[in-house]
């Protein structure tokens, strides 16, 4: 298996538990809370066609409107290396699973506001 498939599989299965981890524990996303926490990520994803120079050129996915699961498991993968972007990696090693939660749940709100609104 090659190691972007390896990582799908890995992601993929990191999404399921993480839904099984939302029904027994994981913390419950606050959106009002996360809107207090978004100043490091609407740099970039708040912004249309926005793209990073660094470490390469990268055009920044908007992420309002995603599922918060899919979020919360994508930080995760930042903070524990299985994602190497070193600006999420950054961000993301800060971020507690509460401060994870609230940022997916602010960013799955119908009504999130962004930069570019």
């Amino acid at each position: 298996m090659t190691r972007s498939k390896s990582l799908v599989v890995a992601f993929a299965a990191a999404l399921v538990a993480g839904g099984a981890a939302a029904q027994g524990g994981a913390p419950a996303g606050d959106a009002a809370k996360g809107r207090e926490k978004v100043q490091m990520c609407q740099g970039c994803h708040g912004i249309d066609g926005w793209r990073t120079a660094f470490p390469e050129v990268y055009s920044v996915p908007k992420i309002g409107g995603q599922h918060p699961a899919y979020l919360v498991a994508a930080l995760k993968a930042y903070k524990g290396g299985d994602r190497t972007h070193p600006s999420m990696r950054a961000i993301a090693a800060g971020l507690s699973d509460q401060d994870m939660a609230d940022l997916a749940a602010y960013y799955a709100a119908p009504d999130m506001k962004t930069a570019g609104k």
